[in-house]
């Protein structure tokens, strides 16, 4: 409460952008080149402080909605959202759009592609699929089996059982452990640590300057390119 007194902007990025980020190549073909930031008027904070504590604050600085456009170098856009104050249920709404499909997946999950786009032995009968409507279930389970990943594969129903984020987290940390046990390259590294952290201080530049645009740094030094694609060493 204290920090968000303080400051402005997105305080919270990295749960929202880190997985796009991955699914998006940012500095393993592409990069992060500007963001632009516009919030709404605060009000629930506000009034909480007043109920629970008697504290009239008229200067609490951090909005009550913020919404972040962000630009890459490939020419694709990323929206973030962060919102801890106003009523709501609780999302994690991933959602990634490209040309020729689109993929939902939280809180409903969900896939639109055509008919054209999937291999034959998964459509079945499905042969009209279009790209405004989602594949029905027994699509999209086989889907999810046929690309799973096989780190998920072997782990899936521990992590389950464990809990932690629907398991999330228990895969997390085997992962790190296992990379660290095996000498390989983390999932995540510090490109990618300073990337998602830094939109901290930039949307809050963005907003103190009426939503101007505002140059996201390539901390690679021109590295962005190297890699091509994520990989998860095995």
């Amino acid at each position: 409460m204290d920090f968000n007194k303080k400051h402005r902007g997105d305080v919270y990025p990295t749960h929202g952008l880190g997985p796009v980020c991955q699914a998006m190549n940012i500095h393993r073909g592409d990069k992060l080149n500007y963001l632009v930031s516009v919030d709404a008027r605060q009000i629930s904070s506000i009034n909480y402080l007043k109920e629970k504590t008697g504290e009239e604050v008229k200067d609490f600085r951090n909005g009550e909605h913020t919404s972040t456009l962000i630009s890459t170098e490939k020419g694709k856009s990323i929206l973030i959202e962060h919102n801890v104050n106003s009523p709501r249920p609780y999302s994690r709404m991933y959602q990634l759009t490209g040309t020729k499909g689109f993929a939902n997946k939280y809180p409903t999950q969900g896939y639109a592609l055509g008919s054209e786009d999937l291999d034959p032995a998964l459509t079945k009968n499905h042969e009209n699929l279009t790209t405004h409507e989602f594949v029905p279930d027994d699509v999209r389970k086989a889907l999810m089996e046929k690309y799973k990943h096989p780190i998920a594969k072997d782990i899936e129903e521990q992590a389950k059982k464990v809990g932690g984020h629907g398991g999330m987290d228990f895969i997390m940390d085997y992962r790190l452990i296992y990379c660290l046990q095996k000498g390989l390259p983390l999932d995540m590294d510090v490109y990618d640590l300073a990337e998602w952290c830094c939109l901290i201080p930039l949307t809050e530049i963005s907003l103190d300057n009426n939503s101007a645009p505002v140059e996201i740094p390539d901390f690679t030094r021109g590295g962005w390119n190297k890699l091509h694609g994520l990989k998860f060493a095995q």
